[in-house]
This record gives C-alpha cells, sequence and structure tokens, in this order.
C-alpha cells in the first residue's frame, strides 16, 4: 500500500461464495485498469465444495444481469431451472395442508385484498387470493414466454441450479471476463502483522502471497477470521434447532419427467425434507435436528420419502451427512480481513438463506470498499452493523415457520414453539399481527433480508389468526377488493393458455436461447 492506498484483494477459498465475491469485487474495483484494484482468488485443489446449496431467490436474477451474465448461458451451464415458490406441504397438523410462498408481491392494486381474504376470503388460499402464481406452479407452467427477453417474465421468478457448475460459471466469468486472477495452492500457515493484520498467507506451491484486504471464503472453517484473527462464532442452535442435513441427488423416474418451477419443502418429524428440480435430476435432502432423530432414523425417513417416486431403487443412492453450525461470527469485518459464505455464518436454508446472505454481503462490501486501510475501522464497523442486522432478520423469519405451526405430533415441533427460543423481536410482531395486518412499517430498513410480502405468505398461508373484525369498518371497498380478486383469477386462466410447461420452457431455451436483454 501506497500512503494506505487499497491495490490488492486476495479471495481465499472457491466455491459459490468465493466466485461470487470475486465477481462483485472485480466488477466494481476494475482489476484490469491501472487505476484499479487487483482482485485474486486462491482456492485448494484439494478440498471439494459442499456444493449443495441450489435454490435461489429473486435477487439472484439482479446479480446475474448487473455481472453480465448472459441467463441464456446461465440456465444452458448450469442445468438450471425456473424456481417461482417455496410450496410447504405438512407444515400444519390438518391432514394434506400446503402453502406456496410465491415470488410476486400480493396484489395492491386497486386496492390491498390481504384486509379482505382476512374478512371472509378464506375459501381460497391466501396465495391465490392474492396473485396468479399459485395458479402458475400448480399447473406446472414456467414463469415466462420465449419471446420475453432475458431477465423478464410473466412473473416473479429464481431459479435452481447446480451449485457446483454455477461456481464453473462464475470461474470463467470472472477469469475471462472481469479480469480476477486465478490460483490453486493449499494455505498452510496465515501470518499475522505486528499490528494484528494479516500479512501474507503461506501456501503449499505458491510460496507467500500477500494482499492489502483478505477475503475469507473457507467455509466453515474460517481458516482466516476465526481461526487467525480469533473472532468468536455466535451460536444460534437456541432458536433454529436443525443442526444437521443429509443430501442425495435423486434421477427422475422417467426423462421427460415434469419439472415442478417450485422448491417442495415437505415437514417431518425432526425437520424438513426439500425436493428441487433440476433439468436431469432432482437434488433432495433432510435438514434435522440431531437431538430429537438419531441420523440413522433420519437416513430412513428421508428415503422412505423417495420411496414413494422411486420405488427400491431408492436404496441404491448414496446419502451425504453435512453437520451444520448455526450462527454467525462476532464480527464478519475484521481488521483487514472479511468473510463471505459459510465462514461468516449459517442459517439452515429453508428459504434459500445461504446464496441470498453470499450474495447480498459480497455486493455490499463491493460497493462500500474502502479506498484505503485507514477507512477500513470506519467502513468495517458500519458493515459489522449491517450483516447482523440481516442475519438476526434471518433467523426471525426462519423461526416464524416453525414457532406458528400448530403440529404436536413430536417433541421437535413441540420445542419449537417455546417462548423462550423465540427471539424477542419476532415475539413482539407476532403479538401485535394478531390484532392487525402487518405494514410495511413493521420493515422499515432498506436491510430486511425478508420483507412485508415474505412474511404475509407465510402468516396467512399457516392461517395465522388476525382478528381485525374490530377494523372492519376501515375496509370499505370490499366491490373493489372483490373485482380486483375476480381480475386475478381471470389472468391465470390467461397464463395457463399462454404459458409453457416448465419442462418444455426450459428444452426450448436450451435450443433457441433467449433473446439479450
Amino acid at each position: 500500500m501506497d500512503n494506505g492506498r487499497i491495490k490488492s484483494v486476495l479471495v481465499v477459498g472457491g466455491g459459490t461464495a468465493g466466485w461470487l465475491a470475486a465477481c462483485h469485487l472485480a466488477r466494481k474495483l476494475h482489476p484490469s485498469d491501472p487505476q484499479g484494484v487487483r482482485v485474486t482468488l486462491v482456492e485448494s485443489p484439494d478440498i471439494p465444495t459442499i456444493g449443495v446449496g441450489e435454490g435461489t431467490v429473486p435477487a439472484i436474477r439482479n446479480s446475474l444481469q448487473y455481472l453480465g451474465i448472459s441467463e441464456t448461458e446461465f440456465i444452458r451451464h448450469c442445468e438450471a431451472t425456473f424456481k417461482q415458490s417455496i410450496r410447504f406441504d405438512g407444515w400444519m397438523a390438518a391432514p394434506d395442508h400446503s402453502y406456496h410462498h410465491v415470488f410476486d408481491y400480493p396484489r395492491r392494486d386497486p386496492v390491498d385484498v390481504t384486509p379482505y381474504w382476512l374478512l371472509g376470503g378464506e375459501e381460497q388460499s391466501y396465495a391465490q387470493w392474492v396473485g396468479i402464481q399459485a395458479g402458475i406452479c400448480d399447473a406446472g407452467l414456467g414463469p415466462k414466454q420465449m419471446t420475453q427477453p432475458e431477465y423478464a417474465g410473466v412473473a416473479n421468478y429464481a431459479y435452481h441450479l447446480d451449485a457446483g457448475k454455477f461456481a464453473e460459471l462464475l470461474t470463467r466469468h470472472a477469469t475471462e471476463k472481469l479480469g480476477v486472477e486465478h490460483l490453486k495452492a493449499n494455505v498452510r500457515e496465515v501470518k499475522l502483522a505486528a499490528n494484528g493484520d494479516i500479512e501474507a498467507l503461506d501456501t503449499d506451491r505458491l510460496g507467500e502471497l500477500r494482499a492489502d484486504l483478505f477475503i475469507d471464503c473457507t467455509g466453515f472453517n474460517s481458516m482466516l477470521l476465526g481461526k487467525a484473527l480469533g473472532v468468536e462464532f455466535i451460536d444460534r442452535s437456541d432458536v433454529l434447532l436443525a443442526d444437521h442435513a443429509l443430501a442425495v441427488q435423486v434421477p427422475y423416474p422417467e426423462p421427460d419427467s415434469p419439472i415442478p418451477s417450485q422448491t417442495i419443502a415437505t415437514a417431518r418429524s425432526a425437520g424438513w425434507i426439500w425436493d428441487i428440480g433440476l433439468v436431469t435430476r432432482r437434488g433432495t435432502g433432510y435438514v434435522y435436528s440431531s437431538n430429537h432423530i438419531d441420523h440413522d432414523a433420519a437416513e430412513l425417513e428421508l428415503r422412505d420419502y423417495l420411496r414413494q417416486s422411486l420405488g427400491d431403487r431408492v436404496d441404491d443412492l448414496a446419502c451425504r451427512r453435512i453437520p451444520m453450525q448455526v450462527g454467525y461470527r462476532e464480527r464478519f469485518w475484521f481488521r483487514n480481513c472479511a468473510a463471505i459464505g459459510l465462514s461468516q455464518g449459517f442459517v439452515e436454508p429453508l428459504e434459500a438463506t445461504g446464496l441470498l446472505m453470499f450474495d447480498a454481503t459480497a455486493r455490499m462490501l463491493a460497493e462500500q470498499f474502502p479506498a484505503s486501510r485507514d477507512l477500513m475501522p470506519l467502513l468495517s464497523e458500519r458493515f459489522n452493523r449491517r450483516v447482523q442486522f440481516a442475519w438476526e432478520r434471518v433467523i426471525d423469519f426462519i423461526k416464524l415457520h416453525y414457532c406458528i405451526s400448530d403440529r404436536d405430533d413430536t417433541a421437535f415441533w413441540r420445542d419449537n414453539r417455546d417462548p423462550a427460543g423465540i427471539p424477542e423481536s419476532l415475539q413482539e410482531n407476532l403479538a401485535l399481527w394478531r390484532h392487525q395486518v402487518p405494514s410495511e412499517y413493521d420493515f422499515s430498513s432498506k436491510l430486511e433480508i425478508f420483507n412485508l410480502e415474505n412474511y404475509l405468505y407465510v402468516l396467512y398461508g399457516m392461517n395465522y389468526g388476525t382478528a381485525i373484525e374490530p377494523l372492519a369498518y376501515r375496509y370499505r371497498d370490499s366491490a373493489l377488493a372483490a373485482k380486483a380478486v375476480q381480475r386475478t383469477q381471470a389472468v391465470v386462466e390467461e397464463a395457463r393458455a399462454n404459458l409453457l410447461p416448465h419442462r418444455e420452457l426450459i428444452e426450448k431455451i436450451h435450443r433457441y436461447g433467449l433473446q439479450p436483454v
């Protein structure tokens, strides 16, 4: 550094988190420019990535477009399919209970129809009442037409993807288009300077690697921020009880089997099973609490679920067990090291929280990147406050899915309703929402990761009782609301006539491509 100016950044660790961080930094710092900041990524040739995070949220679309990645190329390379919802099966005690958390906003034009659903619209599900996307999902349709350009759609959407292939695409884009230098070596030692900063990394193949700022993407190991700099991990397993995952890749019964355009999250005795449809396979797994079920019994529950569609072929599938550290670091940027990915924090992937936080915090770091070492203390404190706030709000939202469930059949579901394990901020909101509909004033920070519409879909998908009858006199547009709902149903029928089945849409994108923006 000359006069403290930052000239180089070293991202340590690859995978989705590392390459997303490298892409965001390079997009902002222009490493190919003589006045820019050099961005280098070093990863081990010997350590495989976890490669399980196969679900995303719509924010990833904005990031892909911002980074200059073709949607057609992304879909073709990453075995990507469209995701329009998370469908929750069995999260309530009623037999066959199911609801959608879709990505379109609930209808508010010409009138907010949510209060009118609470005052008498419950013959339809909440998602069906307030928008078209649940109907599109249930019909097995894709969210866009082939005539629409990249990143545009009839409905809002995210993706399901092969995490390993996504990391490959990001690697190629970062190195060929954004000027990131790619190195392969194992880090043997993190060397600290006299002032406590990271001075260099000692590697087995490349000797010492130096940089002005280091980005820790070394996963749960947190080699730099956790081990070398001693930043403590804040355990939140007192709130989120699931601490393990089993993952298994599953073939389709037939090559042309329909592909759901939603993640299916099916509740089980001690957690939930995810089911994600890619082009040639399904990605499935069981997130569970080892304090409420042993590992063998959990695997049996997962295989029983898969047996419904695969029969005895399920016995031949390999199952991988992944322990989860639930919580986050006490700091996310300390001295000249910031963490992105699992080294920063992790909660169960119920709402695609992993990629969401990796992407959001990587872009935040790039946008707020300091010009000099002198600015790091000020910017890092702000970064730490913002990221901690984001993690706490994510934890609130994940806990919501459990603590308002009326399931009473196992200790896992009963323990999730224990007030001692429900964050005070969530308890306060739930108490208020017993008497009035959530509003955007309840989500006043721009740093909320999950906002009003996300809470509405979960609360009212799970039949949360908001007793607004005393406020009924405020809602005098029932005729207007009824017309809005009728129009919604008409648009669903139009969509069914004009949208392609999801698999057919994906096949046509592979064959013909989408119109570039």
